[in-house]
């Protein structure tokens, strides 16, 4: 009986946030499922009901399954970068050496900077006539002349990566190095008088504290890349030749600039639910280290 009068307290409590959530979550994610089943203009008509043409023509489109691989693309490599880069920071700034309160303070500068800046800064570090990479290569000789990285599809991606992974791999190397306080000191010292060399005290003994906050890490920063928008929106535009074309800017191309808002909606109802199903795949993969950790 109490604890019955437990449990109804806390949904009445709940009760305000649920209402709230239900308004700004609830309402806008069924009036976009209602919208993807239309032909609805940005402006215009309200659209007549088209069953599911805007999800067959979208998914069997070009300009999908391009912008999916270059999504898939700059996930894949701009998060694999930066779990391994924020892993190796986060152990260098683990260990004890003069002046790495300074270096850990400068590392969350790059975190802290808005996207815009960021996109901003790494453009004109780009750019192909003034910019500091072509000045920097052809000084030191590795480059006979300056290169449009961001004009040309076989380097843009790239810079593209390079500039998301320069911001964000110190949130990574945070998330780490809070797990490596964590790893008791006489379990190192142990290994180490056991005569287990680096590697082995990594993989043995620090890895399984690291898995965990890793997991969060990797669910985190993998929403994030594949709903990319503002980065290649500064930087690129998604060209050249669409070759950076992200699922998000081809959304916002649908719905705003072609004001076609049933197709743009049925295309960000795809995106989220490819979100969904890989963070509950890793929640899955959380679960499954958990369970074994214990």
């Amino acid at each position: 009986m109490f604890t019955d009068r437990l449990t109804l307290r806390a949904w009445v409590l709940m009760l305000p946030l649920l209402v709230v959530m239900l308004a700004v979550i609830g309402w806008p994610l069924a009036d976009t499922v209602r919208l993807s089943f239309t032909d609805a203009r940005l402006v215009g008509t309200g659209g007549a009901f088209v069953g599911v043409e805007n999800y067959t023509g979208m998914l069997g489109s070009r300009n999908f399954r391009k912008a999916l691989a270059a999504t898939l693309t700059f996930s894949v490599w701009s998060v694999a970068a930066e779990l391994c880069l924020g892993v190796l920071v986060g152990l260098l700034l683990n260990q004890r050496f003069c002046g790495r309160a300074l270096l850990r303070a400068l590392m969350i500068l790059p975190w802290a900077l808005p996207t815009v800046v960021n996109a901003t800064l790494w453009r004109l570090i780009y750019n192909p006539e003034y910019g500091a990479l072509n000045a920097a290569l052809t000084q030191l000789g590795l480059a006979d002349s300056y290169q449009s990285w961001l004009g040309q599809p076989g380097t843009a991606m790239g810079a593209l990566i390079v500039a998301d992974v320069w911001k964000n791999f110190p949130l990574v190397a945070l998330i780490a190095l809070a797990a490596l306080q964590a790893v008791p000191r006489d379990i190192q010292a142990a290994a180490t008088s056991d005569g287990a060399n680096a590697w082995q005290r990594f993989r043995h003994v620090t890895l399984p504290y690291l898995v965990g906050p890793l997991m969060v890490a990797l669910v985190l920063r993998t929403i994030e890349a594949f709903k990319v928008f503002d980065l290649i929106w500064i930087m690129t535009r998604g060209g050249p030749a669409n070759s950076t074309r992200s699922l998000s800017l081809l959304v916002y191309q649908e719905a705003f600039a072609f004001q076609r808002a049933g197709s743009g909606a049925s295309l960000a109802l795809v995106i989220t639910l490819i979100i969904t199903v890989l963070a509950g795949a890793y929640l899955a993969l959380m679960r499954r280290a958990a369970g074994q950790g214990g």
